[in-house]
């Protein structure tokens, strides 16, 4: 599914989204486009695609990831297997194959269950940001010789651009409908979003991962206005449904 926001022109109509339709049309996965204007920030464009949804898993994949045949298959499995609100992979630069980070490298690894944890902006498991840096998880999973058929879950602050969410934890929580709350111009929504169904059902990270960036410049340059130090991480609704 895809929603374009372009007020120039028609990403369906781009050469390479137009072999990309054509090669999952070939293998019988149908493609819905969306022109969804005007625009009103990513959180409204997020919650745009999660109403569309109709599955009761949703995989939230960046436009500039690109992911291993085996990816989606691992974050399933590991969402099957928590039971928790979402599973994510840290998206992996290869540039920096060669940029050993060790003081940027600890992992806290899930014991046991996934279980629900309150993260917040500055707070000591913030800094679990700092895996998702660079080439990092690659580095890691390498030295622990993590592989897909035996993929461990670990704890994370939240993770971007490669997220595989339970749809109804995620709506219990409040989806992306904080949009109205924020200027258009906004980031972090999808942290914001994590952090609170963290709050509810657990989340986590997963290794190995399957996701690398291609490293283009951001379409969001104006990062002044950050969702999770704007708005409180407890949804201001009613309290999250207990989803089996």
């Amino acid at each position: 599914m895809i929603s374009d926001q372009d007020e120039a022109a028609n990403a369906i109509d781009a050469p390479e989204v137009q072999a990309a339709t054509r090669v999952l049309r070939a293998h019988g996965i149908e493609v819905d486009w969306h022109k969804h204007l005007p625009r009103r920030g990513m959180a409204e464009q997020r919650q745009f695609l999660l109403d569309e949804a109709r599955a009761p898993w949703a995989l939230f994949l960046d436009d500039d990831v690109i992911l291993e045949r085996w990816a989606i298959g691992v974050l399933a499995s590991v969402l099957a297997r928590e039971r928790c609100g979402f599973t994510g992979m840290p998206l992996v630069g290869l540039s920096y194959a060669d940029d050993v980070r060790e003081h940027e490298q600890d992992v806290a690894f899930w014991d046991g269950p996934v279980a629900p944890e309150d993260v917040r902006p500055g707070s000591p498991a913030w800094d679990r940001y700092r895996l998702h840096n660079a080439a990092n998880a690659l580095h890691v999973q390498r030295r622990l010789r993590i592989t897909p058929a035996s993929p461990r879950a670990y704890r994370i602050a939240w993770a971007g651009g490669c997220v595989l969410y339970d749809v109804a934890k995620l709506r219990a929580c409040g989806g992306f409908e904080f949009w109205r709350e924020l200027p258009d111009e906004h980031c972090g929504e999808d942290a914001l979003a994590q952090l609170r169904v963290m709050r509810a059902y657990g989340g986590c990270g997963v290794l190995p991962s399957g996701a690398y960036h291609q490293e283009l410049p951001t379409t969001l340059p104006n990062r002044g206005a950050n969702a999770p130090q704007l708005l409180d991480l407890e949804h201001a609704g009613r309290a999250p449904a207990a989803v089996p």
